[in-house]
């Protein structure tokens, strides 16, 4: 193990024992840890778990992990689940005499596929607990990229509601414009319902607005 992913196996050790004693079970799953100690990828917190897992300071339990030691690893730390040295392979003309010899090649060879068994087992524990983990980043993933899309969506309304209101605004300020370029032309003073329409355009109130407009366009009507 490198420094790095001693660091990084150490911090997670830290987190997990900042949730949870010795011998309790952690309630929150490997990716939310790794999110929280911005692990660059959840390669790196599989690595960082399956490190611990080796080195007895986790261990699977009821579909999340037991913490068994809050002691962080050292530098150089073996691996206490750690590969068994593979036996010699004796040649087949050799095994009578072998036989004769040792008188235990039979259970030798039974102790051998025992642990091999163990460590398949082993083996097909860390990579189901990888599976997991990477089902949980995925769906993570995907909820996080549905409300962008929600907020995108919503954005997206509001901006052409926003568009929609400018235009409104917009042609309601040219009409009071053109009225008043008539009534300047009749030297007949603006009048209050006129002035409080444009102001209310300026303001953005479209409703002071149309009513303002209405009010002035019915003085012009009854004339």
């Amino acid at each position: 193990m490198n420094d790095l992913s001693l660091q990084r196996a150490n911090a997670f050790l830290a987190a997990v024992s900042q949730r949870v004693a010795v011998g309790e079970t952690l309630r929150e799953t490997p990716a939310e840890i790794g999110r929280d100690l911005d692990l660059p990828d959840p390669l790196s917190t599989a690595r960082a778990v399956r490190a611990l897992i080796a080195r007895r300071r986790l261990e699977p339990a009821n579909g999340s992990y037991r913490l068994l030691d809050a002691r962080p690893l050292d530098p150089g730390e073996r691996e206490s689940l750690g590969r068994r040295p593979r036996r010699k392979v004796v040649p087949s003309e050799g095994l009578p005499a072998a036989a004769g010899r040792s008188g235990g090649s039979y259970s030798d060879l039974g102790r051998a596929v025992a642990d091999k068994l163990v460590e398949l087992g082993r083996e097909n524990a860390e990579l189901r607990a990888e599976v997991r983990q990477l089902r949980e980043d995925a769906r993570d993933a995907k909820s996080a990229r549905e409300d962008a899309d929600r907020r995108a969506r919503a954005l997206a309304e509001r901006s052409r509601e926003l568009e929609g209101r400018a235009e409104m605004a917009e042609a309601n300020l040219r009409s009071l414009l053109a009225s008043a370029r008539t009534t300047a032309k009749q030297d007949t003073p603006v009048g209050d319902a006129e002035m409080a329409a444009i102001l209310g355009v300026l303001r953005g109130d479209e409703a002071e607005a149309i009513d303002g407009a209405v009010a002035a366009e019915e003085p012009t009507a009854a004339g």
